[in-house]
């Protein structure tokens, strides 16, 4: 039996309770996500998921009672991933649900807490379906979407000067919607641009050659890409090879995230504009205190899921403490509204679609000797009106509320 079928109970205990006790004194999480399929944002993120669980419990826990997290694996699939929903509130009689790192499942999960009135809070699925086209009542969202992490980049490749773009993503929701996204707000910003290819291999069977020399053969002059994981280094790789980033500008979402730029290792690529983050310089206060946590507990550094999975049960906490218990329809209302402090500082999820403002960091990525950092960065605030729609047009948006 896999060890994301079995109840996972994460606890500090400050004294000594009976198993029955414990059971009565506990708000439960019931958390879903693709931890076999994408590992190396999962792992770091249930990470951070177990630290903040620790602090919360080892502080006397929310209005006297302890979190436990339940944990699913949903194989990356929203069949499955309902299914593990349904269980999780009939069977282990969850206060909440929680988690999805796919856009595909974590649409499922969205709609599954419309139907079910069940209170859903997503860390990770950056599709802006999410929260905002057919977004819902019972759904908040803690990452910034594909829309504000495309209007993020999108000034700074209007500063490239370039004309011909191709774009590159994985062909499920989430790539789809950063294409999208990114086309449409540079176009806007530079009408002169052109876009003279797409390439749209399957999520995880991204056949670099084919794609690289398809890339090539349009003659852009710079490139989007939207892939990620194994995708991104069997792209970068083969791209290397052949020759496609020379004296080519390249524009990335994510890629200068430590789970997907560390793996690249002397690979990694130069210059590229990326969203990212670049843990090892960050010097703000609230970050050093929740790195240095971390370190101590995992005897690792963290990374971009270490910071999803920590300030997503944060909110949990938070949203549970302002709404004095966790009945779905008074957690929808005290997340509204609701802030919370993170490690990149404080975070307001906003009434009018559920989205939280947490940001992202935006620079460019430098090949450091064996390895590839993010340099010459900045943090983009995500309640900057510059990355959000018209508020107007996402209510409208919004399924009724």
């Amino acid at each position: 039996m896999s060890i994301f079928h079995v109840r996972t109970s994460i606890v500090v205990m400050a004294c000594a309770a009976t198993t029955s006790l414990w059971a009565q004194g506990v708000y439960k999480i019931g958390e879903i996500n693709s931890y076999k399929a994408q590992p190396a944002f999962l792992e770091p993120y249930k990470r951070g998921m177990e630290l903040a669980i620790d602090e919360i419990n080892a502080s006397g826990g929310i209005n006297g009672k302890k979190l436990e997290l339940v944990l699913r694996d949903d194989n990356a699939n929203p069949g499955d991933t309902v299914r593990m929903a349904e269980e999780l509130v009939s069977r282990e009689k969850v206060d909440l649900i929680a988690g999805a790192f796919l856009s595909n499942t974590g649409l499922a999960l969205a709609d599954f807490a419309k139907q079910r009135k069940v209170f859903y809070l997503a860390g990770e699925p950056l599709t802006d379906k999410m929260t905002w086209q057919g977004g819902n009542r019972y759904t908040f969202r803690l990452r910034p979407g594909t829309y504000t992490q495309a209007s993020m980049l999108v000034p700074e490749a209007v500063k490239l000067n370039k004309k011909r773009w191709a774009v590159v993503y994985p062909n499920y929701e989430y790539g789809q919607s950063a294409a999208a996204a990114f086309k449409k707000l540079l176009k806007a910003a530079q009408p002169d641009v052109e876009f003279v290819t797409e390439q749209a291999p399957p999520l995880g069977k991204v056949d670099a050659g084919s794609v690289v020399q398809a890339l090539a053969d349009a003659k852009p002059d710079a490139i989007f890409n939207v892939l990620f994981g194994a995708d991104l280094s069997k792209f970068v790789r083969e791209g290397n090879t052949r020759g496609l980033f020379k004296d080519r500008a390249v524009v990335s979402v994510l890629t200068g995230e430590p789970e997907y730029l560390d793996p690249l290792k002397d690979e990694a690529p130069d210059g590229w504009v990326v969203t990212g983050y670049p843990w090892y310089s960050i010097k703000t206060a609230e970050h050093s205190a929740f790195a240095s946590a971390y370190q101590t507990r995992f005897k690792d550094y963290p990374r971009l899921g270490s910071v999803v999975g920590y300030t997503m049960i944060k909110s949990a906490a938070a949203g549970i403490a302002k709404a004095k218990g966790a009945d779905a329809e008074k957690l929808v209302e005290g997340f509204k509204g609701l802030q919370v402090d993170s490690p990149f500082g404080r975070i307001t999820y906003r009434s009018e679609d559920h989205q939280s403002t947490m940001g992202a960091f935006v620079g460019r990525t430098k090949k450091e000797g064996a390895a590839g950092i993010m340099v010459d960065y900045t943090y983009l605030d995500g309640s900057d009106a510059r990355f959000q729609p018209n508020i107007a047009d996402v209510k409208t948006s919004r399924l009724a509320d």
